[in-house]
């Protein structure tokens, strides 16, 4: 079985997925593409040698017939139209974050997901499909450690563009951690604060850089989060959950040992494709085993609401300064499966 797959947005992401069901994974063809550049399109489709239409309308490239499941790539503000668009169609889709850009938004494909009866959403978080990360989640579901008390994290890129602002690094950047530490710890949050250590002077005058998240989960569990996107050594993922009886760490990339020159090195990383890489290609090929099974397994719907309120409310704390609280829904009992 053939999954018949249509892309919606062939940008880098996109392009970047389309390529990898075509060259890398297996189950899956890419047959339709979508973008608001169609010369954009038209030159993925080109680059790839794929035998896929390319469609002026997003919408259009859902109701296809040759179309049976869909991955939303675009411009975050459309993904909400086209995943619900998907849903009342009663097509599988996988899409990139943000589910969409509001809480209240990804709320909304919540209840047409509920209403219709199936999962039929995958979100683009990567992370628990990361090996490093599954490791650390088989230390603290075996009691490894014991009970999770404190966890410590670490979000840091080299640099990053001007037009990257104060609220980015919740909404583009931690909402990562918001993600996977939910799920690592099985837990969920109870309170967010920011806080702002010295200003490193590689940053922007516009940009508050770095910055600390502090969170408190609804089991007690406590977290530290540190922020910086221009640390300019590389780009460096850490993460440290100690236990009531050990400490477990996120293991760091595969690198050459090297010794040469009287110096003992190894290189770090400064590119975030490169450290996740693996973990796309597990994550979608994941996808497209899930639609062949009819069960979808990967991140929800309902995950990605939980990340957007705890963003929400970490943006909120960013601007008040205070404790704030991290307020949800009622979880469906259908996300329970």
């Amino acid at each position: 079985m053939t999954i018949r797959i249509g892309v919606i947005g062939t940008g880098a992401i996109g392009a970047d997925h389309a390529r990898r069901i075509t060259q890398t994974l297996s189950g899956g063809r890419v047959v339709a593409v979508n973008d608001v550049n169609r010369a954009q399109a038209e030159a993925v489709v080109a680059r790839l040698g794929l035998d896929a239409r390319v469609y002026d309308n997003g919408h259009d490239l859902i109701q296809a017939d040759d179309v049976d499941a869909v991955l939303v790539t675009s411009w975050g503000p459309t993904h909400e139209e086209f995943v619900l668009s998907a849903i009342a169609a009663g097509k599988y889709v996988f899409c990139e974050k943000p589910l969409a850009t509001t809480a209240r938004g990804c709320l909304n494909i919540v209840e047409a997901e509920v209403a219709a009866g199936k999962r039929l959403v995958q979100v683009g978080f990567m992370r628990p499909y990361d090996k490093g990360y599954q490791l650390l989640k088989q230390a603290i579901d075996a009691g490894q450690i014991g009970e999770p008390l404190m966890v410590h994290c670490a979000h840091r890129n080299p640099t990053v563009p001007d037009s990257y602002v104060t609220s980015m690094a919740i909404v583009d950047t931690a909402i990562h951690e918001l993600d996977v530490l939910r799920w690592l710890l099985d837990d969920d949050y109870k309170t967010v604060q920011v806080v702002y250590p010295k200003r490193t002077r590689h940053r922007f005058e516009h940009l508050a850089d770095p910055q600390i998240v502090l969170i408190e989960t609804q089991k007690g569990v406590r977290i530290d989060l540190e922020i910086f996107v221009n640390c300019q050594y590389g780009y460096d993922i850490q993460c440290s959950v100690v236990g009531e009886t050990g400490v477990a760490n996120l293991p760091e990339p595969q690198s050459l040992l090297l010794r040469t020159e009287a110096t003992l090195a190894t290189n770090i990383l400064t590119d975030w494709k490169q450290r996740f890489i693996d973990a796309y290609d597990i994550e979608l090929q994941d996808f497209i085993k899930g639609i062949e099974q009819q069960q979808l397994s990967g991140p929800t719907a309902w995950d990605g609401y939980a990340a957007a309120v705890a963003a929400d409310a970490c943006v909120l704390a960013q601007e008040s300064g205070q404790i704030e609280p991290v307020v949800m829904a009622e979880r469906p009992t259908f996300y329970n499966k």
